[in-house]
């Protein structure tokens, strides 16, 4: 009776706080109601001024991963928790509390370049992620401050007030944890926004226009098969075309302005080459999607170009 007891209760448990038939749970409902509450609003636009004050230089766009062709926050997470978590598991074992105490000790020192990079990202978010993102983060310093004391107290003779505020970190940390995955998989932040072009362009040539519809030094935004694009006309012989959606945050190229060969993405300022969607500055750490070109009388034609197509990409004359 006591074990169906306590079934019946973990089932209702579950059917308030996690998503159901019925629809969401409560965890989700309260995320989801972060992503609209305007309260922080004034502290993230503080703190969103700082971080882009911060004299990284070229650095900034290494901290954004885009060296790695994704973000390095992510990457750079797993050495702190790893080692956290470690230590939990040596607090678990007779004669761990060294190693426990020095793997807590790998965690601090790696937790603040992992913060770094993840500010960095947080940043270049649109408002709702950052909302989101400052929770997350607010969790990670709450973590950090109980494993900071969790080492002193080991330090200090006192392993057992060290465990508590260690079990209270990691617990701190799974938490935080949940908000950076909501973050990543449901909010999309991080992710390559332009991915999708090549499962809606389909192969060959498409039409997309008459070349007297693009005015030179102009973009226009027009469509290829599922996908919408960007078309720049260089002069009367070049044309390039890129997705006009970028990769770090869907932001539309076609509204943003061309510096040197180069199209800059009006919201977060991600610049690709029109030549063949490099990304040449972040925040965006995947190259957008770049088109041939050829002119069939005076209909303008594209083809989605693909990765490692280099012999190609010095398409683009199309009249």
């Amino acid at each position: 009776m006591e074990r169906s007891f306590t079934r019946q209760q973990a089932a209702r448990t579950a059917r308030r706080y996690l998503p159901s038939a019925e629809g969401p749970g409560r965890l989700l409902r309260a995320v989801d109601r972060l992503e609209r509450w305007p309260g922080a609003d004034r502290l993230i636009d503080t703190v969103r001024s700082a971080v882009h004050a911060a004299p990284l230089g070229a650095g900034r766009d290494a901290l954004h991963g885009r060296w790695l062709g994704h973000p390095v926050h992510p990457l750079m997470v797993q050495v702190p928790v790893g080692a956290w978590l470690s230590a939990a598991v040596l607090d678990a074992l007779p004669g761990g509390r060294r190693g426990a105490r020095t793997l807590i000790g790998v965690g601090l020192a790696t937790a603040g370049p992992a913060a770094l990079a993840g500010w960095t990202d947080w940043a270049d978010l649109p408002r709702e992620q950052q909302r989101v993102g400052l929770v997350h983060a607010a969790a990670n310093i709450a973590a950090v401050a109980l494993y900071a004391a969790s080492f002193r107290a080991r330090c200090g003779g006192r392993p057992w007030r060290g465990k508590a505020l260690a079990l209270a970190g990691l617990s701190v940390v799974g938490a935080g944890g949940a908000l950076g995955g909501h973050l990543a998989y449901r909010q999309a932040a991080g992710a390559n926004h332009a991915e999708y072009v090549a499962h809606v362009v389909g192969p060959g040539w498409h039409d997309v226009g008459a070349v007297s519809d693009f005015p030179v030094g102009r973009p226009v935004r027009r469509r290829a098969g599922e996908a919408g694009v960007m078309v720049y006309r260089e002069d009367a012989g070049t044309v390039r075309v890129l997705a006009d959606r970028c990769s770090h945050m869907a932001g539309p190229l076609s509204e943003g302005a061309i510096e040197d060969g180069c199209v800059r993405c009006p919201w977060h300022g991600s610049l690709f080459r029109l030549a063949d969607g490099w990304n040449v500055g972040g925040p965006a750490t995947a190259p957008q999607p770049s088109f041939d070109t050829r002119l069939t009388g005076d209909r303008l034609e594209v083809r989605l170009r693909h990765p490692g197509d280099t012999d190609r990409a010095a398409g683009g004359q199309a009249a």
